[in-house]
């Protein structure tokens, strides 16, 4: 039976191979990813909301409900489980899964991320993980079109290609958002964007979002009714807005790396669940609307028009009645926002931060116009317009993408009457935050490890070079007890100009260069008179072998030097690295890279 399997793949492979076109077949290829994401999409979806509704319909909207304590600590302990003992890999940050697979220019996720990361994100979420589904199924997305890519024997170039239209089939399906998938694959996942890319990605998204729209109705996923048109008055509010936005984009990254430094202390799974439960449970206890992705609250602000509607977000909650609180309540959710998010991954749940990022800018839009409205000295300003520009605003400062935050929140709304001002914020806010964090909050993990590919033509050819391929070690090493006639005959068994001097224990000392002997090194009398350890030299630099290309050649040119020795973290020498090496090698890849 088995090998009439193979056999079949194989006639399958070959048939393809005659009788259809790479090109022609790339296509079909990207149109199967779209319908498969739009399935995974639609089918989390289904999830969430059917485990959120079992465990929180029966709830009493004027009382607190104290399940708010249990179900969180419930839904991060399964997902953790279900993670460490079922999966028994590490699903988490899937966008930088992603960005990972793409700067190794391999296009390679494995199988199981086609399936794993929605049934964990679907428990976490439905029991009230304070995380998006988006990011989990936009590494589906990706693992989908790796894999076909994969089992029909598609080269490197085109696995990656995949990649981002299962990318972009995943957020065209899961937002109903065409346009948005396929700019989110070329800004945050970085595919350039040529010819031969652009038509795959947006049939992608295109069939990904049309599945979505023909199974859940063409209305567009937030309902916006636009009350008010948008003045040119306002502009310089709207720029305040963005400015807001992006200094609440700076304070999300920052504190959700300082507390996934926290987590990333512990150990033990246990220890992760208790910590992250406790802080979760008791945060959506007092504030009911870190309950999930909250989308029933973003469709709140963005229709409601009167206190008594806005009111309405204290309900299950400690402050419900108490509306002239409203302002506190929502600031106090945007501060203690992030804990939760980092709270459910660390503590073991699965989730993105598409979701929190879309929520706390619609809350940041509206605490800007209500309060300003409430000064009076202002003009008022429509609540509805402000929550719209805010989630844009926000967007685009976590993922520095404002064409992504523009579009998607467009999309997302129907908001287009207002594309002036969702851009003018989403640029407002880009800007304010690149002046402190130049790396978004997928990306920034990689490039501390110099791992990040960018459109950066020069400087993504550096990233894909790595520091074993250009390491040489064909150096002949010496020792400082050998005497210069010891030396001599070193020297005339190699053909370098440089010599390596370290210590018994592999210890790097110093060199000897070629140059500085060249005087005395026929003078047989002083053969016994000088050791290596007088002749050698201090190292003008050394480089270690963890160092990103980009930082090689970065100590290559304060130095001036020609080869630098290579060390271990110890100290201990491994090799040189020389100028011509790298130039080689980077001619090499750089012709490999205009050709994809």
């Amino acid at each position: 039976m088995k090998k009439e399997n193979i056999s079949l793949v194989q006639r399958l492979l070959i048939c393809r191979e005659n009788k259809i076109k790479e090109k022609h077949f790339i296509l079909m290829l990207s149109f199967m990813v779209g319908i498969l994401t739009a399935i995974a999409a639609l089918l989390l979806k289904y999830f969430i909301r059917l485990i959120q509704n079992f465990l929180t319909d029966n709830f009493d909207t004027t009382n607190v409900n104290y399940l708010y304590l249990v179900y969180p600590v419930v839904g991060i302990f399964l997902a953790g489980w279900f993670v460490r003992n079922i999966v028994k890999d590490d699903i988490s940050h899937g966008v930088t899964k992603i960005l990972y697979s793409i700067s190794r220019r391999q296009g390679r996720i494995k199988r199981h991320n086609i399936w794993t990361s929605t049934i964990a994100s679907a428990i976490t979420i439905g029991f009230g993980g304070s995380v998006g589904a988006e990011a989990p199924v936009v590494l589906t997305g990706s693992a989908i079109g790796s894999n076909l890519g994969s089992f029909f024997k598609m080269e490197q170039r085109t696995l990656m290609l995949l990649v981002g239209c299962g990318a972009a089939g995943a957020v065209a399906g899961i937002f109903k958002a065409p346009i948005a998938g396929l700019v989110f694959t070329i800004e945050v996942l970085m595919i350039d964007l040529t010819m031969t890319s652009l038509l795959p990605l947006l049939i992608s998204s295109v069939t990904a979002a049309t599945v979505s729209y023909i199974v859940t109705g063409q209305e567009a996923m937030f309902k916006f009714h636009l009350d008010e048109l948008f003045q040119l008055e306002r502009i310089p509010y709207v720029i305040l807005l963005g400015i807001f936005c992006g200094l609440i984009s700076l304070y999300f990254t920052r504190a959700m790396n300082a507390l996934e430094d926290l987590f990333g202390r512990f150990k033990g799974g246990y220890q992760k669940l208790t910590l992250g439960g406790i802080m979760l449970s008791v945060l959506i206890f007092l504030f009911p609307p870190l309950y999930g992705e909250g989308y029933d609250t973003i469709e709140l602000l963005l229709n409601g028009v009167s206190n008594s509607q806005w009111d309405t977000v204290m309900n299950n909650s400690l402050f419900y009645g108490y509306g002239n609180l409203l302002l506190i309540y929502l600031i106090l959710i945007i501060l203690f926002k992030v804990f939760a998010s980092s709270a459910t991954n660390g503590g073991g749940g699965c989730g993105g931060i598409f979701a929190p990022s879309l929520f706390l800018g619609c809350i940041a839009g509206f605490v800007f116009s209500h309060f300003g409205n409430q000064l009076g000295f202002l003009p008022q300003l429509p609540e509805k317009n402000f929550s719209l520009m805010g989630m844009a605003g926000v967007m685009s400062g976590v993922m520095h993408a404002p064409l992504t935050g523009v579009f998607l929140i467009a999309e997302l709304t129907g908001g287009y009457d207002l594309f002036l001002p969702l851009m003018i914020v989403a640029v407002s806010s880009y800007l304010t935050i690149i002046v402190f964090e130049p790396h978004s909050i997928y990306s920034m993990r990689l490039a501390k490890k110099g791992q990040l590919l960018t459109h950066h033509k020069d400087k993504a050819v550096l990233t894909l070079m790595k520091m074993e391929n250009v390491v040489e070690k064909d150096f002949v090493t010496v020792y400082p007890e050998m005497d210069l006639g010891q030396l001599v005959k070193a020297i005339s068994a190699s053909h370098r100009n440089v010599f390596p001097v370290t210590d018994n224990t592999g210890l790097l000392l110093g060199v000897v260069l070629l140059d500085d002997i060249r005087s005395i090194m026929f003078r047989q009398e002083l053969y016994h008179r000088f050791t290596v350890g007088k002749l050698m030299t201090a190292i003008p630099a050394r480089l270690s072998d963890t160092d990103s290309m980009e930082q090689v050649m970065q100590t290559f040119d304060d130095t001036k030097a020609w080869n630098l020795p290579v060390t271990d973290s110890e100290g201990k020498y491994l090799g040189f690295v020389s100028k011509s090496k790298i130039f080689n090698s980077y001619r090499q890849l750089l012709v490999h890279f205009s050709e994809d």
